[in-house]
């Protein structure tokens, strides 16, 4: 699955959209963020990291790093 899916199935368990987490993401940072603008962002793959951190803090989620070699 890809970031955009993941987002959007969170999102849905959540009971949100992505147009809704713009929303919210834009009054988080103070920037504008369109549902276009992240759509696009995440589809070329050039959405940052700390705007995918944001957008999964906004769904109550977050990243977690784990060893594999272990």
């Amino acid at each position: 699955m890809d970031i955009k899916e993941e987002i959007k199935v969170i999102a849905a368990r959540r009971g949100t959209t992505l147009k809704k987490i713009c929303e919210l993401l834009s009054q988080k940072t103070g920037k504008y963020y369109s549902y276009n603008n992240i759509s696009n962002k995440i589809r070329r793959g050039t959405i940052r990291f700390d705007e995918v951190q944001q957008i999964f803090e906004i769904l109550n989620y977050k990243i977690c790093y784990k060893d594999i070699k272990q």
